[in-house]
This record gives structure tokens, C-alpha cells and sequence, in this order.
């Protein structure tokens, strides 16, 4: 059982949580502080930690029992726990029971708002999947997906949903569009092969790094949107520097002549960024307010 642990946490690569995870706490921060005029508590932060890893862990399960045929014939794929029977289809679905269990307690025990909006946030986690099967928005279906951690813990603390938080989630969304199309980009000519949908595949790669960078500079955008409506001061003002000039030097990682650097783009530089910007806002929002 340890041994089927291990795969299944390789398979769902269980240390990507952190692309999301920061952005959950710094959307409980700043509703906290915005809304609430306090700071989240510690028993607050412990179920949003359990409920991500729940709806993280069932996303990516999700993902790998839909696509197990897809992944089979994609050479870069092939390998992967299920095509390569190291796990099995049902033992994967086990898993992703146990992690949607996780998901309704940990809701359940913040409020009921967190509750009602669950059955939404479960649709995202099982659309997504099948999105790349008919429409090339696939990666702005996964961006309403992920968006969904910071209004998760904005709602989480708060009960309801303002302005700046769905500011807070199109951001999210829109950061993680952005980048899904970067890592899409080694797939192009499997995806036409085999009818699947994706922006390069249906524009090209040059012209969906294009629309990459377009998002992401939407998502610079609603980062200093952010500054103005809240009352970030200049601590997160600096992290929002750092993560314009994170996002830069993400694009120039990857050429269309050149994917070479496609997961340092994707894996590094996101997993970085998320974490400058939840750093920054706790020490705005945390650290130095305490003082």
C-alpha cells in the first residue's frame, strides 16, 4: 500500500500543489484583512490546507483515469503510472474518492457558503479533462479551475464573495492560462495527430506563446488592480514587481524555435511566483501589521 501511495503522489505530482496552495492562503489573507478586518485563524488555515490537498489531489487523479488512453499514445505521457500498469484504474479512482471525502469535510467545517459552492468546484475538477477534446479554451477552463484556490480561501473566511475577490480569482486564472498554453506548446503535433484541441495546436506556437503572454500581462494587470482596491501597501507592491519580472523572464525561456526550457518555464518559475506573491502579502498583511 505504501509502494501504491508513492506511485499515485509521483503520478499526480503532488509537489505541484504548491502552484496553488499560496495563492488559497493569500486569497483567506486579503478577505480576512479586506472583509473580516482580522486575520484568518490557525484552524481556518489547517482546513484550507486539507481541503486543497483534497480538491488538488482529486483534480489530478481525475485527470489521469480520463486520459489514460491519450496518455498511452503520447510518447512524452506514455510512461505515467496508469498506461504504464503500475497503477490501476480503479485503485486511482479509490484514491480520488478518499480525496473528495477530504474536500467535503474540510468545507464543512469553514461554512456554508464553502459548502454550496462545492458541487461547482467538483464540476471543474471533471469538465476540465474532457475540455481538449472539443474546444482549443481548454487552458482558460483549467484557469477557472485553479482560480478556484483563491476564492476558495477568500470564502473560507469570509462567507461571501466581493469584487476583489473574483478580481483576485480572473488573476489566478489568467496566470494559470497563460502558462498551461506555455506547456502545451510540446504537444502540437500530437494533439493534431489525434484531434485534440489547444491554442497552439489550432494557432500555432508562435502565435499561442503570443496569447500567453497577452494573459499574462492581464494578469500583471490584476495584480496592481489588486493594490488599488485593497490596502496593500508597498510590501506587496514589491512582490508584484518581482512577479511581473518572474512572468518576463518565464516568456523568454521558451521560443518557438526553442522549447527546450518548457518545464523550467512551467514548473520553476510558476511554483516561484506563487510563492513571491503569497510571501510578499503575508508580509505586508501579517508581518508588518503586527508591528
Amino acid at each position: 500500500m505504501i509502494g501504491k501511495i508513492r506511485v499515485f503522489l509521483e503520478m499526480i505530482k503532488f509537489e505541484h500543489t504548491l502552484f496553488a496552495l499560496p495563492f488559497a492562503f493569500v486569497g483567506a489573507i486579503l478577505g480576512a484583512v479586506t472583509v473580516e478586518k482580522r486575520l484568518p485563524e490557525w484552524s481556518e488555515c489547517g482546513w484550507i490546507l486539507l481541503a486543497m490537498i483534497g480538491a488538488r489531489t482529486a483534480a489530478m487523479g481525475l485527470n489521469r483515469v480520463i486520459d489514460k488512453r491519450i496518455d498511452a499514445r503520447n510518447p512524452r505521457t506514455a510512461t505515467r503510472a496508469i498506461p504504464a500498469g503500475l497503477l490501476k484504474s480503479a485503485e486511482v479512482i479509490a484514491f480520488i474518492i478518499v480525496s473528495l471525502v477530504l474536500l467535503f469535510w474540510a468545507a464543512a467545517q469553514l461554512n456554508s457558503l464553502a459548502v454550496k459552492l462545492l458541487p461547482l468546484a467538483v464540476f471543474f475538477l471533471v469538465i476540465y479533462s474532457y475540455t481538449k477534446r472539443f474546444t482549443w479554451a481548454c487552458h482558460i477552463v483549467l484557469g477557472l479551475t485553479i482560480g478556484l484556490a483563491p476564492l476558495g480561501g477568500w470564502v473560507a473566511v469570509t462567507g461571501g464573495v466581493t469584487w476583489t475577490a473574483i478580481i483576485l480569482y480572473i488573476t489566478c486564472a489568467l496566470w494559470t492560462a497563460g502558462f498551461d498554453i506555455i506547456y502545451a506548446c510540446q504537444d502540437v503535433e500530437f494533439d493534431r495527430k489525434e484531434g485534440l484541441h489547444s491554442i497552439p495546436s489550432r494557432f500555432g506556437i508562435s502565435r499561442g506563446l503570443s496569447i500567453a503572454r497577452a494573459f499574462h500581462a492581464l494578469t500583471a494587470a490584476g495584480f496592481a488592480l489588486l493594490l488599488v482596491l485593497t490596502d496593500l501597501s508597498w510590501w506587496y507592491f514589491a512582490g508584484m514587481i518581482v512577479a511581473a519580472a518572474l512572468l518576463l523572464y518565464e516568456h523568454r525561456l521558451v521560443k518557438p524555435n526553442d522549447l527546450s526550457k518548457v518545464n523550467a518555464a512551467f514548473f520553476t518559475m510558476n511554483g516561484i511566483l506563487s510563492a513571491v506573491i503569497f510571501f510578499f502579502t503575508f508580509i505586508d498583511l501579517v508581518v508588518v501589521r503586527s508591528w
